[in-house]
């Protein structure tokens, strides 16, 4: 009679429900913290009102609410100035890595100026004093705000992720005649993508919850929308909690497809 073996797909069952427990004790804590907050501020929560700045129902049928459509704003912004942001940082990145000075120099030069101030700085200036000199819309200079201050650090992931190629795939293009950019194509960037995919996916949350700051030069983005709904209603806590939720949402869903794709090249 052999001696049975565990199944390796086993997966023990205790530790999952102390998680579960411990995760059901925070939630509950915060719900009594809440509970007795509200209470002792004399606040009357007013969930039921939340709904109709979501979705609305009217005699042409279902329309989004205020909320989703500034959720629709912030989702345009993010999406443009991702693109911007990887192409910024990928750009600054191989001139950081080129042996040519001056665009060594000017790569530097825009990392230090752009990390070393606040974006809500560069936002202000590219909005009050850039965009009317060149004649573009706040829409605009909120993007390029967002693309150059998020490129900034992009490109150093960028860098990370070429630089970590084994120098033997390096030689080895070489040796075959590779000119830079069939090689950068071919060979290096598919590579480095693949390990620069975690930590750009962190960049692009970072992102999504900076570009919140665009509401501060009047951009109707979903905090935008949430201030103009908290002045009129005053459901202070349950707009904030809503559009916090929203936030959460569209950064968990960005983590999964990154995620997706992670396998997806390690499946290669």
């Amino acid at each position: 009679m052999g001696i049975p073996t565990r199944n390796p797909a086993y997966k023990p069952t205790l530790p999952v429900l102390i998680d579960t427990g411990k995760y059901l004790a925070v939630m509950a804590g915060l719900v009594w913290l809440l509970a007795m907050g509200s209470e002792r501020l004399g606040y009357n929560w007013q969930w039921y009102r939340v709904p109709q700045y979501l979705w609305q129902v009217t005699d042409n049928g279902p329309t989004l609410g205020l909320l989703v459509k500034g959720l629709g704003v912030t989702l345009e912004i993010t999406g443009v100035s991702m693109a911007l942001m990887l192409a910024i940082g990928l750009a600054t990145a191989l001139m950081r890595m080129s042996r040519s000075p001056v665009a060594n120099g000017v790569a530097r030069a825009y990392m230090e100026l752009i990390r070393n101030t606040p974006l809500l700085i560069q936002l202000f200036f590219l909005y009050f004093v850039m965009a009317p000199i060149l004649g573009i819309s706040g829409f605009w200079a909120a993007i390029i705000a967002l693309s150059l201050f998020e490129g900034a650090y992009a490109s150093e992931i960028f860098r990370a992720g070429i630089t970590s190629i084994d120098k033997g795939q390096w030689e080895a293009a070489k040796s075959l005649g590779m000119s830079p950019y069939p090689m950068y194509r071919r060979i290096i960037l598919p590579q480095a993508v693949r390990r620069v995919l975690p930590p750009l996916t962190g960049q692009a949350v970072s992102l999504v919850k900076d570009s919140a700051l665009v509401s501060t030069v009047a951009i109707l983005d979903l905090t935008q929308r949430g201030r103009i709904i908290d002045a009129e209603t005053f459901l202070t806590f349950e707009i904030w909690f809503t559009v916090a939720a929203i936030y959460l949402l569209v950064t968990i869903s960005l983590s999964g497809l990154a995620r997706v794709l992670e396998k997806k090249f390690n499946s290669v």
